[in-house]
């Protein structure tokens, strides 16, 4: 386990800095959040290969499957 006492950091601001995600996250709108996770979603799809995004969107209708069923298509 990482010592606090080895740190040349100050511990208080340490703790603030842990504190700050979960404190802006609670300021934030739900449009704000929205946009932020987007902005995220976009940077890791652009990190992964094809085959990456394929088997993650796979995994993600398995998911839907699993969680809503297997809706049936309608013919014609």
């Amino acid at each position: 386990m990482y010592d606090v006492t080895m740190s040349k950091k100050n511990p208080a601001a340490q703790a603030l800095g842990r504190l700050g995600g979960k404190a802006r996250a609670r300021s934030l709108s739900e449009a704000d959040l929205s946009k932020i996770g987007k902005m995220g979603g976009e940077a890791r799809r652009k990190k992964l290969t094809a085959e990456q995004r394929s088997e993650s969107a796979r995994k993600a209708v398995q998911a839907r499957i699993a969680k809503y069923g297997q809706k049936q298509r309608k013919e014609g």
